[in-house]
């Protein structure tokens, strides 16, 4: 398993290095070539919405990117503290997963909203002003709720002191050697 962990200030044109990285680590893992655009997508919400959230509580303060490949020995029997090698079973089939975990440092207010991404009915709201926390004319969950439907699986972790996006991707398996082959 390699992780590869990136930095970025809160600085909108980080989000595009984000964004880079992430399908550049996908495609490395092996997932499937249909989902790197959902992957690049999907990180670029998260990492916006990080940054947009940092501009307003804590601007200095940097947001961290993990990128796991899910590549390596299988860790399935390691205690799981989080950054472990992510594995889904199924049918009795091990299937490795590709892990984006992004993690602002700004205070989640109404951690049960973020949690909870509205339903889509009643996303555009009235008025010219920007809400907390999200785009002018959009509900501020919009970000959480674009993330839910890119990634196979998310978990997203608010609380006084930041949110932790997790996203993950199955990893294509490798193929088997042939055996008539020499």
């Amino acid at each position: 398993m390699a992780t590869i962990t990136l930095t970025i200030s809160a600085l909108p044109a980080h989000v595009r290095t984000a964004r880079l990285m992430a399908a550049t680590v996908a495609r490395r893992a092996g997932v499937a070539a249909s989902a790197i655009d959902e992957i690049r997508l999907a990180v670029g919400e998260a990492c916006s919405r990080a940054v947009a959230a940092h501009k307003v509580h804590c601007p200095a303060q940097p947001i961290l990117l993990q990128l796991i490949d899910g590549s390596g020995t299988d860790t399935s029997s390691e205690p799981d503290d989080g950054t472990a090698e992510k594995l889904l079973r199924a049918n009795g089939i091990t299937t490795r997963r590709f892990e984006v975990v992004v993690t602002d440092r700004a205070p989640a207010k109404g951690s049960e909203e973020a949690a909870n991404p509205p339903p889509l009915d009643g996303l555009f709201l009235d008025g010219d002003d920007t809400p907390p926390g999200g785009i002018s004319g959009f509900s501020p969950g919009l970000g959480l709720a674009v993330i839910t439907g890119l990634a196979d699986e998310v978990k997203i972790e608010p609380d006084d002191e930041g949110t932790v996006v997790r996203m993950s991707w199955p990893v294509l398996p490798e193929p088997s050697p042939d055996p008539g082959a020499n």
